[in-house]
């Protein structure tokens, strides 16, 4: 079969972090490595290339168009598949990611055929053995088919870990990056989290319990990547000390010179200590720290197990090591004025060198959204709005303009005193300035919208 995997390209009216932090579709590589023995397989990013949709469905004729979906994908992927439909009635339709597990019901339209709630190489294989043939697909775990009226099987689980094949999007990789490291890679080393964070939804996804890949085989996936800059996207890359140890090991050993990211929860970095060390030598340039807030109360009620004060120590911890902080904060919806007057006072202690704010997010189908339903501003069918940065709770305190307004103001705070110019042409260059300057004009424009519409 020719299967067409796509990323569906931004929506004008979604606010969204890609003007910092544009990444690779890994899951759809993934994807790739999974039928590219059988099938003749192409991946088309609507995202970073210039294409046409129908102009690529009618030069290559697939059988079959799968798509990957975010929740502000939602309309984008139904618009494609229903002109996919329109340009060729018997080609078979697809759509995974995030979305299609989350809230599965989002897809089920005359235009999709199968939705893929997780993937693993037995269900994607029975899939597409049967679709080859012809054949009527049966009930399979994880994939809900049109046939069965997007009926399940019940059973629970989660994506596979599956080796992406980074050539299949080789003409644009130069497109991706993670903030100011471009060209720049994507990699997972290990899954779940035993965190359990009650706001965030990748342990929901991927587990409650660290699933660690061999570190061998990283080892060889890090030496076939040709970008220079990887960012490591384990829920927290630092939990084990030991693990750390033989990573470096293993760098060492093979001479393997890489700039790396990392997410790190403030934990880990208290626990490795001389470890932190040895990261930076061995490439580590900067660490995303899930801080989340300046208060006690609110850390304990997200399970974070951080206070303010081991908020600072980390903080001090990779100021020590020479390693850039990348913080994080959830701006909660019952704040006031006061509130966010502490958080600017906060991160002007933690002096973290990037900060990025984002209104806590209560996702369709999520505890958040279950827990804030009687508040949510927004139907579940306005997808664009369900990003991380539109405040989508009904603020307790304040009014949502003058929540809009704390916002803004905070964000100008960060933009303008903190995440200071001088770091960003000093570590990325002049360019990189001008495109988060860019992307922070876009955020600027579009909240004094939000600001006036109240």
């Amino acid at each position: 079969m020719r299967i067409l995997l796509v990323r569906p390209g931004r929506r004008k009216q979604a606010i969204t972090l890609g003007e910092f932090m544009f990444s690779e579709p890994i899951g759809l590589e993934c994807v790739f490595t999974l039928l590219k023995d059988d099938h003749e397989v192409r991946i088309l990013d609507l995202m970073a290339g210039a294409e046409d949709f129908l102009t690529e469905c009618g030069r290559w004729k697939p059988d079959a168009v799968g798509f990957t979906s975010l929740c502000i994908d939602v309309p984008g992927v139904l618009e494609l598949a229903a002109r996919a439909k329109g340009f060729q009635e018997r080609v078979i339709t697809l759509v995974g990611g995030t979305q299609a597990l989350v809230a599965p019901e989002s897809f089920f339209c005359p235009d999709m055929d199968h939705v893929v709630e997780y993937t693993t190489a037995e269900n994607l294989g029975h899939l597409f053995a049967c679709l080859e043939r012809g054949e009527k697909v049966p009930l399979l775990d994880g994939i809900r088919s049109r046939t069965h009226h997007f009926q399940g099987t019940g059973v629970p689980g989660i994506n596979a870990y599956i080796r992406p094949d980074r050539t299949a999007t080789e003409k644009y990789r130069s497109h991706y990056s993670y903030f100011g490291f471009k060209p720049a890679a994507l990699m997972q080393t290990s899954r779940g989290c035993s965190s359990m964070c009650h706001f965030c939804m990748r342990w929901v996804i991927e587990g409650n319990r660290e699933k660690d890949e061999p570190l061998e085989a990283i080892m060889a996936q890090i030496e076939e990547i040709k970008e220079s800059s990887i960012m490591i996207f384990d829920n927290d890359f630092l939990y084990n000390r030991d693990r750390l140890e033989k990573f470096c090991d293993l760098l060492e050993a093979r001479g393997i010179k890489k700039n790396f990211i990392c997410y790190g929860s403030v934990r880990s970095i208290l626990a490795n200590g001389p470890t932190m060390k040895r990261l930076r030598d061995n490439g580590l340039r900067a660490v995303l720290v899930g801080y989340e807030s300046f208060s006690n109360e609110e850390l304990a009620g997200y399970h974070k197990k951080a206070t303010r004060e081991t908020n600072l120590t980390a903080a001090g911890i990779l100021k020590e090591y020479g390693i850039d902080c990348w913080a994080s904060f959830i701006l909660h919806p019952d704040w006031g004025g006061d509130d966010f007057k502490e958080l600017r006072k906060y991160l002007k202690s933690l002096r973290p060198e990037i900060s990025s704010l984002t209104p806590m997010t209560p996702f369709p189908g999520s505890s958040l959204y279950h827990k804030y339903r009687d508040r949510v501003i927004y139907p579940k069918e306005e997808y664009h709005r369900w990003s991380y940065s539109i405040v989508s709770i009904l603020p307790k305190k304040i009014s949502l303009r003058r929540y809009y307004f704390e916002v803004l103001i905070t964000n100008l705070y960060v933009n303008l005193m903190l995440n200071h110019a001088s770091y960003l042409v000093r570590k990325f260059g002049w360019r990189t300035l001008f495109r988060v300057a860019k992307g922070s004009g876009k955020f600027l424009v579009i909240y004094l919208r939000l600001m006036l519409k109240g």
